[in-house]
Formats: structure tokens, C-alpha cells, sequence
């Protein structure tokens, strides 16, 4: 899986998308508006750190870690931080359009914890809607708008692109859902694939003042959009182990590379490795080796 792809990513792997100034006061946040005709036909899986709408006008098929729904018809699609997906194409007529924005530009009016409390934004939601053919007009006027305000010099074009904008999901929520996402049939091997990638991902530990960011199996699977229970079952039946038994592997193996190879003192590794106390590090590396951390640094002086 993809590490993250934040804004300046976007738009190093979309070299032909121009990036524009969207605010000039710090912490305002950014919002961009594109057409689709210049998309990769396939994007990685992958969670971004930007919310993105997109009216797909074009076949395709949208990837989430245990699901996976075929878009045959023009529909809106509502992606988040927190939630990994890929695209790929069916074919290469892809149009339509979609923004990109961060947290900070809805700052005011509609509030992203009522959003992503919604079916459009929420873990285990539904982001797909199909759309007939009033909606697709509708939709398409409010993007051709964003698409137009954007280049203007006038003053409050930010506030008439975060109007437009509220008013496409206020549209959006009036709609019902998609319905018709079919689960993989080999979903516990992807699942497990997903959790061992993203868990590799976590290491190496390069500095005492990088901390590891997902500690446990609740963790894992809210960064893959999953229950737990269904990210424990799948790691269990894949390789013979909890998710908790392999996370606690990796971090021992790190902790070992660490003690062996770095000057860090045990706080340091500790704070790195997620532990809150040196104390709970000491314990913890202890009960999976057998060994407290200083014995290894003794074994090998």
C-alpha cells in the first residue's frame, strides 16, 4: 500500500494539474477544482490527507481493502483521510470532475464532524452515489461554476467556491447511496496483505523524535476502513497469528535493531516505539524475549 499522499504529492504525481495560491491567511486551508479528462487512468491505493468529490462520468472500478464496486454509470464519489481506495478504469473515456480540499477550508459553515459522521465521509459508509440524469445536470452546473470562479481576480472567490461547495454535499445527501459493492473473494488474503504492508510501513524508527503512529489492532483497522473483528479473523486465517502477536513481532524485531545499532537510550526507544513509560517497554520486551533490553546491549559490547 501507498504511504500517504498529502497535498504537494498530489500534485508532484499530477504534474499537468497546476496548483493555484487558494488562500493567502495562514491556516485557511486549500481547495482546488479540476476536470477529469487529465487523470491517471489507475491511482494507487492509497489514504490521502485531503477530502476529495468526484463526478465520474466513465466506467470504472473503485478498490477498498475488503470491497469493491463497479461505477457503470455517472456517480459521485466522496473520499477521506481516513479511508484507502484505488481507482482503475475501464475504459479511457473518463470526464466529469472533482475538488480537492483540506479540513481547514470548511472550517466555517458545515462542520467536518458532522460530515464525517455522515454517509458520505464516515468509516464503513457508503461514498458512492449514482446520479440520473437531472442530478448529473445539477452536479455538472456546480462544478463548471467552481471550475469558472477559480480563475477569477474577485475578491471573495474563496467564499463563493466554499458556497458552491457546501451546496454540492448538501445535494449529495439528499441522495440514496450505492447498494451493489461485492466483497472480495479472496478478502482475507487482501485484508491480511494490506495490514502486513501497512504495518512494514510503520519502520524503520529513523529518529527518537519519530514516534510509531498505529500501536494496536484497533489501529490497523480503522486506517484500512475495516472493523477489527474482520482485520483479527483475516490476519488469524492468513498466517496463524493474532494481529496483536504480529505487531508485537515487528516491534520487537525493531527494538532489537535499535538496541543493536543505535546509541538511543532506552527512553528513547521506548518514546519511539510507542511506549508511553520506559518502564512499560522494559516489561514488555522482557515478556516477549525473555531478555531485558540492557542484556542485549551487554551482549553485544
Amino acid at each position: 500500500m501507498e504511504s500517504k499522499e498529502t497535498i504537494s504529492g498530489f500534485y508532484l504525481r499530477n504534474v499537468s494539474m497546476e496548483r493555484v495560491d487558494t488562500v493567502t491567511a495562514p491556516g485557511m486551508g486549500h481547495f482546488n477544482v479540476f476536470s477529469r479528462e487529465s487523470c491517471a487512468l489507475i491511482s494507487p491505493y492509497s489514504r490521502r490527507d485531503y477530502y476529495k468529490i468526484s463526478l465520474i462520468i466513465g466506467k470504472g472500478k473503485l478498490h477498498y481493502a475488503d470491497k469493491w464496486i463497479s461505477v457503470d454509470r455517472p456517480a459521485l464519489l466522496f473520499s477521506n483521510p481516513v479511508v484507502p481506495y484505488s481507482w482503475e478504469t475501464d475504459d479511457e473515456d473518463q470526464k466529469g470532475w472533482f475538488c480537492l480540499f483540506t479540513d481547514q477550508f470548511l472550517q466555517n459553515g458545515i462542520r467536518l464532524g458532522n460530515l464525517q459522521d455522515s454517509q458520505l465521509f464516515k468509516i464503513g459508509g457508503t461514498p458512492v452515489f449514482f446520479v440520473n440524469e437531472e442530478q448529473q445536470k445539477t452536479i455538472s452546473d456546480l462544478f463548471i461554476k467552481m471550475m469558472a470562479e477559480i480563475k477569477t481576480e474577485y475578491m471573495h472567490k474563496y467564499d463563493m467556491l466554499r458556497a458552491c461547495l457546501h451546496l454540492l454535499i448538501h445535494e449529495t445527501m439528499k441522495m440514496q447511496p450505492a447498494e451493489s459493492f461485492e466483497p472480495y473473494q479472496n478478502a482475507s488474503q487482501r485484508v491480511a496483505s494490506l495490514f502486513m504492508e501497512l504495518l512494514e510501513r510503520q519502520f524503520p524508527i529513523d529518529s527518537p523524535e519519530v514516534f510509531l503512529k498505529l500501536k494496536t489492532p484497533n489501529d490497523y483497522a480503522q486506517s484500512l476502513s475495516i472493523h477489527v473483528n474482520s482485520l483479527n479473523r483475516a490476519v488469524k486465517e492468513i498466517t496463524g497469528k493474532t494481529t496483536s502477536q504480529q505487531i508485537a513481532s515487528r516491534i520487537i524485531q525493531e527494538a532489537n535493531a535499535l538496541l543493536r545499532h543505535t546509541d538511543w537510550n532506552i527512553s528513547e526507544i521506548a518514546y519511539g516505539l510507542g511506549f508511553e513509560e520506559p518502564a512499560y517497554f522494559t516489561n514488555f520486551f522482557k515478556k516477549q524475549t525473555g531478555l531485558a533490553p540492557n542484556a542485549v546491549r551487554t551482549e553485544i559490547v
